[in-house]
């Protein structure tokens, strides 16, 4: 299914350096849902009864959800691109939705929030892992 940051990769007008566009377009796009999730599930967990019990979980879904942010904007610039760059923020987001992806899951029981955040965490984990692969 096309999808606008599909477009935008197609569209671009230089080589992507041999960067499989697939799989850049799939981990901008997980990138960005793990976000909203992230954001959502933090918002959500400020609005529980038992918010003193979840402060590690809105804190990493905060700093899941910025991490996610920023890579999603690393990966959609493509002029003057540095591999070590684009390795060390993969990295980065990946070890972050790892964290945060075991964090709600140790509330998904409770909060349906959480199960749904730590679902997005580990498809956003996996594709950041993915591309990484795919970069040698």
């Amino acid at each position: 299914m096309p999808t606008t940051v599909n477009d935008l990769l197609r569209t671009y007008p230089a080589d992507l350096g041999g960067v499989d566009r697939e799989a850049m377009a799939r981990c901008i796009e997980e990138c960005l849902r793990c976000a909203q999730a992230c954001t959502a599930c933090a918002d959500a967990c400020l609005s529980e009864p038992t918010v003193a019990d979840l402060t590690k979980c809105i804190r990493t879904d905060m700093d899941c959800a910025d991490v996610c942010t920023a890579t999603a904007a690393v990966l959609s610039r493509h002029t003057g691109y540095d591999a070590n760059v684009t390795r060390a923020v993969l990295q980065a987001c990946a070890t972050v939705c790892a964290a945060c992806g075991d964090e709600c899951a140790r509330h998904a029981g409770m909060h349906e929030h959480c199960r749904v955040c730590a679902e997005a965490c580990r498809s956003c984990e996996q594709a950041c892992q993915e591309l990484l692969a795919g970069l040698g």
